[in-house]
């Protein structure tokens, strides 16, 4: 099955309509209805090097994980993008098996975290070759599990970028611009942020190819504004995480401020914990659905807008 994902992944790759790369195929914009932009399924936050990292039995993260997925889908949610990069415990294989048992498509990134969540071999590694190997990813499949990266996923210390950090951007770019794929960054501080996207264009990126992940986090809206303006996307996605009237507020004042084009709406919730008894015990991913589009569409948010959050950018900014 794996190696026929594979297949329908190449496949697709000859037409010039853009698609989203999932587990279960590329996907066409009329093949699907909301996204959810930033969630996980699958995360090891224990370091590269701690006994056990990232290992599990597929059977048991299904078991876990399957329900949370069929949640969703009863809400009407379409496919799930999957946060989870290399150095946070990545497993393709373990999105795969997640996505069959439940027909539901996910996308799964290339790239790697930021330190010290950054392996030996990406700290030995070139950036030419780390470039080629985020290609390889992107154009044919991950780590043998038949499952193509639909984008790339990074990070940037919260003080600052790293010069690791910078050839793993840089080398991001490098595969971004032969694939047309989206790179996000967990970035805390809008000001990292921009220096993310000096870089970017100076090595003849795309900042409207660049999503800012965590974008709540930055205090200061204007920084937010002054991201958007770069071009790039912002994403809200701590939908969960605080207080639901928070949340509207913050979207609101975002919307009030011309950024519906560009804002992503997700809950950074899951997930199967390696580290925890069980697996640990799942955040579910239904509150957008369930609590702040309604409460949006009561503060006179239209339909029209909403579409246009959960359905539209998600898959623009995503698709390639």
């Amino acid at each position: 099955m794996a190696r026929q994902v594979a297949a329908h992944r190449r496949l697709g790759q000859t037409g010039s309509m853009k698609q989203l790369y999932t587990t279960l195929g590329p996907k066409r914009a009329d093949e699907l209805g909301m996204i959810l932009p930033h969630e996980h399924v699958f995360v090891d936050l224990r370091t590269p090097d701690q006994p056990g990292y990232a290992q599990a039995d597929a059977a048991d993260v299904v078991a876990l994980m399957a329900p949370q997925i069929e949640a969703i889908k009863a809400l009407g949610v379409t496919a799930l993008v999957e946060c989870s990069t290399g150095g946070v415990g990545r497993r393709a294989d373990l999105d795969l098996a997640v996505s069959l048992a439940t027909n539901f498509p996910i996308v799964v990134p290339t790239g790697n975290y930021r330190e010290p969540w950054i392996p030996s071999w990406v700290r030995e590694t070139r950036q030419a070759q780390l470039a080629d190997w985020m290609l390889r990813e992107l154009v044919d499949e991950m780590d043998d599990s038949g499952v193509p990266a639909g984008w790339i996923k990074l990070s940037a210390g919260d003080d600052g970028i790293t010069d690791l950090e910078v050839r793993i951007l840089k080398a991001a770019v490098e595969a971004a611009k032969q694939t047309d794929a989206v790179i996000g960054s967990h970035t805390i501080k809008g000001r990292v942020v921009m220096d993310q996207l000096d870089i970017i264009e100076k090595a003849g990126g795309r900042p409207d190819r660049f999503i800012s992940i965590h974008t709540q986090t930055e205090p200061d809206f204007e920084m937010h504004k002054a991201v958007a303006a770069r071009g790039a996307w912002i994403e809200y996605d701590h939908i969960g995480s605080v207080p639901d009237e928070d949340v509207v507020t913050m979207i609101l004042r975002a919307l009030d401020a011309g950024l519906e084009s560009q804002l992503l709406l997700s809950h950074d919730r899951g997930w199967y914990d390696p580290a925890q008894p069980g697996g640990g015990t799942p955040k579910p991913y239904t509150v957008l659905s369930e609590s702040i589009i309604p409460r949006l569409r009561a503060g006179g948010v239209g339909e029209e807008a909403i579409v246009q959050l959960t359905h539209k950018n998600p898959f623009e900014a995503f698709a390639r």
